[in-house]
């Protein structure tokens, strides 16, 4: 499996992983995110957040598909 790469974007990967996370996470607008990380004094626009999460949404999500589940073995050895 590929790391993911963030090489060539402004932001810092956590910035970027972050407004994916609010924007899938609690099905926000690509407004409301902008809002939320502007409160936080990060200024970006939706446009931005559309083109992450159009970007890198599918590769994070591949990332937790491929994870092996550990709660089945947790669950199972009880």
């Amino acid at each position: 499996m590929q790391k993911i790469s963030y090489d060539g974007y402004r932001f810092p990967p956590a910035i970027i992983r972050q407004a994916i996370w609010l924007y899938l996470r609690f099905t926000l607008s690509l407004r409301d995110v902008e809002d939320l990380l502007a409160e936080r004094g990060i200024i970006v626009s939706y446009e931005t957040v559309r083109r992450w999460v159009n970007h890198f949404g599918p590769r994070i999500a591949a990332v937790f598909t491929k994870a092996p589940a550990k709660t089945a073995c947790i669950l199972a050895s009880r």
